[in-house]
């Protein structure tokens, strides 16, 4: 009996210090806003929230890296404030970057306005893009 109360205890003193110890959630990095184009020259600004994003979006700027060179992400179907030319723009918590990808997500900035309303099914499944001539060519001061 002694052990299992002394068992039990214990468990709760654990659970109880945990509570002290846990780290405090971390504060939301602000966005930052980077413009790419493709082999169509145009322009596309992405919102990206994850600060380790942001860094290898920084470090591509500056010729640090060359990895990973490709924006990829999943599209939603509505303007932004901050990208008002075009009728989609890309979900912040899905921007990424890639070296290589599979053609069905393979589009031009132009193409997907041009056939939007086919995006999701056979065109761009779950609404994944992944440009492959995406190129970043600047951040966007906010």
């Amino acid at each position: 009996m002694r052990s299992i109360l002394t068992k039990t205890v214990a468990a709760v003193v654990a659970i109880a210090a945990l509570g002290f110890v846990a780290p405090m959630p971390a504060q939301a990095a602000a966005p930052a806003y980077f413009e790419f184009t493709d082999f169509t020259r145009e322009r596309f600004i992405v919102e990206i929230t994850d600060p380790d994003k942001m860094q290898h979006a920084r470090d591509l700027l500056s010729g640090a890296t060359t990895d990973r060179p490709h924006v990829i992400g999943r599209i939603t179907p509505r303007t932004t404030p901050y990208n008002p030319r075009w009728s989609y723009h890309l979900r912040p918590e899905t921007v990424d970057f890639f070296d290589v990808a599979i053609e069905v997500c393979d589009a031009t900035i132009p193409y997907i306005e041009d056939h939007l309303d086919e995006a999701g099914g056979a065109f761009l499944p779950g609404y994944v893009w992944c440009p492959w001539s995406s190129r970043l060519v600047r951040e966007i001061p906010t």
